[in-house]
C-alpha cells in the first residue's frame, strides 16, 4: 500500500540510497539501503537491497536473502531466506490484458496481480525473468536468463526460454 510514509522514503530511498555503491564493496550503504527499504516493505533481518534495486511496498523478503543490482520486483512477491538473487533480475504480478480486438491493447486494462512466491535458499540467475503467479520451490536454481512461466518443483535447476527442470538437486 503506498501510504505518504512509503512515498516519503521511496522517494528518498530513489534519489540518494539507490545510488550507493553496491554491498559487497560498501557495508554503509548497504545498511543504509536497508534502513529505506524498511519503511517501504516487509523485511527480515540481515536482508541485501542492492544499488537500482526497484520494488513496491508489497515486497516480502525473509532473513539473509537480497534483491540484486538493478532488479524490479512489481506487486505483491514473497521471498523466501537465505536467497541469492543476481543482477537485474524481474519479478512480474500482473500484465496487459489484450483479449479484445476492437480496442488497441495499450487502452485495455492490466490483468490482476498474481502474487510470486520464491521459497528458502534458492538462487536465482542474472537476467531471469519470473512471471506471474509463479511459484518456486525451496532450494531450487534458475540459471541465468530463464523465463520462469510456470511452478518449480522444490530443489530443483531450471533454466531456459521458457523454464524448464533440467534435473533435481536431490537425485543422484
Amino acid at each position: 500500500m503506498w501510504t505518504f510514509q512509503t512515498k516519503f522514503y521511496y522517494g528518498l530511498y530513489k534519489i540518494f540510497a539507490a545510488w550507493l555503491p553496491t554491498g559487497q564493496r560498501c557495508k554503509p550503504a548497504k545498511r543504509i539501503r536497508y534502513h529505506f527499504a524498511k519503511h517501504i516493505c516487509t523485511l527480515g533481518k540481515d536482508v541485501n537491497i542492492e544499488r537500482n534495486a526497484f520494488f513496491t511496498p508489497e515486497l516480502i523478503v525473509g532473513d539473509h536473502s537480497g534483491v540484486g543490482v538493478n532488479s524490479e520486483v512489481y506487486g505483491p512477491v514473497t521471498i523466501g531466506e537465505n536467497v541469492m538473487m543476481g543482477p537485474e533480475v524481474v519479478i512480474y504480478t500482473s500484465g496487459h490484458d489484450f483479449s479484445r480486438t476492437d480496442i488497441p491493447i495499450m487502452e485495455q486494462r492490466s490483468t490482476p496481480a498474481e502474487p510470486v512466491v520464491i521459497g528458502s535458499d534458492c538462487w536465482i540467475g542474472r537476467r531471469v525473468m519470473i512471471m506471474p503467479g509463479v511459484h518456486i520451490g525451496d532450494g531450487c536454481v534458475i540459471g541465468a536468463g530463464a523465463v520462469v512461466t510456470r511452478d518449480i518443483p522444490p530443489y530443483s535447476v531450471a533454466g531456459g526460454v521458457p523454464a524448464r527442470v533440467l534435473k533435481s538437486r536431490t537425485s543422484e
